[in-house]
């Protein structure tokens, strides 16, 4: 019997012992959580992702296969698995083993200048980080640098990171989708306050959609300016992408002020204030 047929044996008992609803859905997403990948994300996230397939006609391991999946393309997708368990790696190395910061170390320092330039001593909150805390020395100032990721490996990464190199930073496991609990942070922080959401839109779309509206137009007020990046092109092969998000480009346009709009290196960063 493999591994696949014994856990169809095992939901199957579970079904028979008690009532199907909520008490099965809670031990499918128990199993969804299994894997090492997922095991820190926040139940609120889990959740999300069930939702979409909850209904659907098919068995309970589909479920679970299909739920993972969805997890993986939004928390997964860039990161190495090595990042799940690194033993006294270098931030560059760190940094490496994320695409998207791969990507950034050539510029990080342009990048940088162009969005804090005449913020003495800001405060970054680097929503959906992944591990952009790492970075921190590209900063060329000191800065007050609050990271909130949803992967609790990532910001125990970071956290350790901080602590041993003194940093003026803390990262902070949370969902995106506890919108209280993000405005509450922002709002503690100190100011100036520049809000990061470099390609975190998408991600935030594939598990409710134009959930980014409603969360833009809550946490730009609470901030100096807001910065969202994503890409232009592919990664791997760097090909240019054809959908062109005017559903987001329009929305900042019609809601907030436009203060600066660029492209380095297959990523477009969008920076804008409340109006």
């Amino acid at each position: 019997m493999n591994k696949h047929e014994l856990l169809q044996k095992i939901i199957q008992k579970r079904q028979k012992a008690r009532p199907l609803a909520h008490s099965n859905n809670d031990f499918l997403i128990e199993n969804i959580v299994r894997k090492k990948e997922f095991s820190q994300l926040p139940k609120r996230d889990i959740e999300l992702a069930f939702s979409h397939f909850e209904k659907r006609q098919t068995s309970d391991e589909e479920k679970i296969k299909l739920t993972r999946e969805l997890l993986h393309k939004v928390f997964g997708a860039f990161a190495s698995k090595k990042l799940l368990s690194p033993k006294n790696k270098s931030p560059e190395w760190i940094l490496r083993k994320h695409l998207s910061t791969r990507e950034r170390m050539l510029y990080y320092e342009d990048l940088y200048k162009r969005l804090l330039g005449g913020f003495e001593k800001p405060t970054i909150i680097d929503l959906g980080a992944g591990v952009n805390g790492f970075s921190y020395k590209y900063l060329k100032k000191k800065i007050n640098y609050i990271a909130i990721e949803s992967m609790g490996q990532l910001t125990d990464l970071m956290n350790d990171y901080f602590k041993k190199q003194k940093i003026c930073g803390k990262a902070i496991h949370e969902s995106l989708f506890e919108l209280e609990k993000i405005k509450k942070i922002i709002a503690k922080a100190k100011k100036p306050k520049t809000v990061f959401l470099f390609k975190v839109l998408d991600s935030l779309e594939m598990l409710e959609r134009d959930y980014s509206k409603k969360f833009l137009k809550e946490i730009v007020p609470l901030a100096d300016k807001v910065v969202v990046s994503f890409a232009t092109q592919s990664m791997v092969k760097r090909q240019k992408f054809k959908a062109k998000r005017n559903w987001i480009l329009n929305f900042i346009g019609d809601n907030f002020v436009l203060l600066k709009d660029f492209e380095i290196f297959g990523e477009r960063y969008i920076c804008f204030e409340k109006k």
